[in-house]
Formats: structure tokens, C-alpha cells, sequence
């Protein structure tokens, strides 16, 4: 007898998966978004995403939310970017004019769910906030994009940075600061192909970053905000004994950490799936198990905490089978350690580990991401056995305790295919309801 699909790893058996999706009447889809249905480019601002991908999504609502470490709102947000791919669809269809915001809000296309870490959330219509955070919180966040700018300019005044970056200085500075709301960030993903050939310099550029953001700690700390923020690197080395994030330094042949993120405590993708385990009840009972207003500055951050949360407050008989998915995970040998890490690593995990007490059948997937303009991802290795295409090395190792039942080696082009078809066959089997 054939294993359940939850209990295989890095199968291929995109059918069966998309049977899961399609017929699974208590669905809870809890996905990632860069690298998972869109492609990772180093430009942040150009990146795009598939029409017929968002309109899919509407088939499962409201069985499916994203958790990203991206941001809803703002010139980078996600929600310009749907509406960028709806209006160049409509344009196209149509030879009309493009979507506006109110339109998209009345046609509520945006994509729901969880962004910042957990710590904006925004329902379909576009409408929500950022639960848990304070006035004084936001305001500390809104002065970090220009310290971001104060040290990249003085450090390509101290190195000898490449001519190209120092040409265009103004340009690559655009890409490289993320003004996010709630997780402003330096991204260097346009940069370090510049640096390949000094990949020294490049190196002393992250720990640079690395010693500003820990200043940016203590400068929150002097202003009565000690306990509300933390380093978030994408992607990393996992954490140290003190519970901080490790900074992955890059080589000749991958970047490592291109992302540092000032973040509110408590952003942490893990944190989010209990609040949005928290919302679907309420939507299928009329009352959060965890209280109305609670968020993911108020869970803990322990695995194990959170399994044992989730046992005392969610009932068993309604418990969603759990579809989480993600990019991000890493798994290096440093020495005689090897340090897991990667953004999506622990919510994934806790998909998993809600498996044993709730027994609900849930799955996590994974997107391999490779193919991006990223050169921080490694490819699934395949493999042909018994006549069939196999995946031999998924992103973690031997001794992983994460075990990821389903792999899209084709990258997020692929996974949208079956999940714009799992969206139909949905539509045809379990109309929308909840």
C-alpha cells in the first residue's frame, strides 16, 4: 500500500497534491510568496506575478492565506503588485484602462493573510493593520531606511567598491533600501554580483550591515523600545545559543545573506500560523480559541510551546488539514556542526510537528527557488530510479528533523500550474464556503 502523501518526502506526485487541495473540504493553505509563486529577482521592484495565480487563490477563500516576510502595503508591497499583474490581464483582455486600488479593494483580489513576519495583516479587500504594534514602535521603524543610506554611502567611501556601483550609486542605492513599514531593510541582492570578483569586500559589506542593525538594537533600547525589535537575515545560518539569527557570509559562488531585516519582535513566521489557525476558527465557529485580539507578538516562540498552545486551545474535530508553503531553507556544514536555518524552516516545521497531537493530515512543500536571479539557493538534485524521476538531495540533510512531503523542482512556474488547476477542480468539487 502507497504511503499518504504526509508521510513521504520530497515526493513529485503533483496529482495527488493537487487532489489534496482540491477536495480537502477543512483546508487551511499557508504559503510563502517570493520564490513560491513568483520568481526571486534582485530588484526587488521588478518583481511580478501571475494573474491567472491570483484569481486561483480566490478559489480556496478562505482556505488560504500568505505569510510572508514581505509587506502588504507600500511601493514594494505586494499589493501593488497584484494590481500591476490585474490591470496588464485586463489590458490585455480588454485593451481598457488598468485596475486602481479602489477597484481592487471592491473586487477584493488582494491576497490575505500575514506579512512583515506576522505582524500586518490584511484581509482580501485590501483593509487591515498591524496588530500588537505601537505608535512609538512604527515611528522608530520609519527612520531606519535613511541609517540604511548613511552606511552603505560610508562604506563605499572607506572600500574600494566597483566602478559600476560607484557610477550608479543612486540607482543600486534604490534597490538596496527596502522602506517596508514594519521591516524596513537593506537587500543586497543587486549588488553582489558587482562585488564576485572582490568577494572580500563583499563579505566586510554584510558584517558592516551586520554592526549597524545591532546599533539600530541599541538605539531602540536607549529610546525605551529595548524589547520590541530584532535582526531577521535571509537567508541564515539558523540561530546561536542566544536565540539571534547567524549571518550566512558569502563566497564566489553564493551570496549568503542578502537580506537584513529590522523587524518587530515577535515577527516570526511560526508565530503566524497559530494566528491565522486562530482566525480560521473563528471563522468556522464565531470565537478565536486563543481570544479576539490575539497576534503574533503575543504567541511564544518555542516549537514546542506552540504545539502545546495549540493543544489546549484548538479543537481536534476542527482542526484544518495544514498546507504549508516555502523556499527558504537551509542547511550548511560549519565544521563538525551543521547549522539549519532559512525563513521558512520553522513554520514548516510546526506544520509538522502539529501533526502528532492533532493527526490531521498535514502537509509541507517546497519550491526550489534556484532557478531565480538569487545565487543563494541550491537545486534539488534528481534523479532517474525505477523508471521514474526521483529527487535525491532536497535543501536539508541527513539528520533533518524537517521533512518536506512535496518538492516542485520547477520552481514556482510549476507550482502555479498545479495549483491554477487544483484551484479549478475545486471550484467543480467544494464551492467556496467555510
Amino acid at each position: 500500500m502507497s504511503l499518504l502523501l504526509s508521510q513521504q518526502s520530497l515526493s513529485l506526485d503533483h496529482h495527488a497534491f493537487a487532489q489534496i487541495l482540491a477536495t480537502t473540504e477543512n483546508l487551511l493553505m499557508i504559503q510563502d510568496l517570493d520564490g513560491v509563486c513568483m520568481g526571486l529577482v534582485n530588484d526587488p521592484l521588478t518583481r511580478s506575478i501571475s494573474a491567472d495565480y491570483i484569481k486561483a487563490t480566490q478559489a480556496f477563500d478562505p482556505h488560504f492565506y500568505v505569510l510572508t516576510n514581505g509587506e502588504h502595503v507600500g511601493r514594494r508591497g505586494m499589493n501593488r503588485i497584484v494590481e500591476q499583474a490585474l490591470a496588464a490581464d485586463a489590458e490585455t483582455a480588454t485593451a481598457t484602462t488598468t485596475t486602481t486600488t479602489s477597484s481592487a479593494q471592491a473586487e477584493a483580489i488582494y491576497l490575505p493573510g500575514l506579512a512583515a513576519g506576522g505582524v500586518q495583516w490584511q484581509s482580501r479587500n485590501g483593509k487591515g493593520g498591524h496588530p500588537g504594534v505601537s505608535d512609538a514602535e512604527l515611528l522608530f521603524l520609519k527612520t531606519i531606511p535613511q541609517q540604511i543610506q548613511e552606511c552603505l554611502q560610508d562604506f563605499c567611501h572607506v572600500h574600494a567598491c566597483p566602478t559600476e556601483l560607484i557610477n550608479h550609486f543612486d540607482t543600486y542605492l534604490a534597490s538596496a533600501i527596502l522602506d517596508n513599514m514594519a521591516s524596513p531593510s537593506a537587500n543586497l541582492n543587486r549588488l553582489y554580483p558587482l562585488f564576485v570578483k572582490d568577494i572580500d569586500t563583499f563579505v566586510a559589506l554584510q558584517d558592516t550591515l551586520r554592526s549597524r542593525f545591532e546599533a539600530l538594537l541599541a538605539q531602540a533600547e536607549d529610546q525605551g523600545l529595548g524589547d520590541s525589535f530584532f535582526i531577521h537575515y535571509a537567508p541564515n545560518l539558523g540561530r546561536d545559543a542566544n536565540g539571534k539569527e547567524i549571518v550566512w557570509f558569502g563566497n564566489a559562488n553564493q551570496s549568503g545573506t542578502t537580506d537584513f531585516q529590522f523587524m518587530l519582535r515577535g515577527a516570526i513566521k511560526e508565530a503566524g500560523v497559530l494566528a491565522l489557525l486562530n482566525h480560521y476558527y473563528f471563522l468556522r465557529t464565531g470565537s478565536y480559541p486563543l481570544g479576539q485580539h490575539f497576534n503574533a507578538r503575543q504567541a511564544p516562540q518555542a516549537l514546542d510551546i506552540l504545539v502545546d498552545l495549540a493543544t489546549k486551545h484548538f479543537d481536534p474535530a476542527i482542526m484544518p488539514t495544514i498546507v504549508g508553503v516555502g523556499d527558504t531553507i537551509t542547511s550548511q556544514q560549519q565544521g563538525d556542526q551543521v547549522k539549519r536555518g532559512g525563513s521558512d524552516r520553522n513554520f514548516l516545521q510546526l506544520i509538522q510537528n502539529l501533526n502528532q497531537p492533532f493527526n490531521s493530515g498535514n502537509l509541507t512543500v517546497y519550491v526550489d527557488s534556484s532557478g531565480g536571479e538569487l545565487k543563494n539557493r541550491q537545486p534539488l538534485k534528481l534523479a532517474q530510479q525505477d523508471g521514474a524521476q526521483k529527487v535525491i538531495q532536497g535543501p536539508g540533510d541527513g539528520a533533518d528533523p524537517l521533512r518536506l512531503n512535496v518538492a516542485f523542482p520547477g520552481g514556482h512556474d510549476q507550482y502555479c500550474q498545479v495549483f491554477v488547476k487544483a484551484a479549478r477542480d475545486r471550484l467543480q468539487t467544494l464551492p467556496p464556503h467555510i
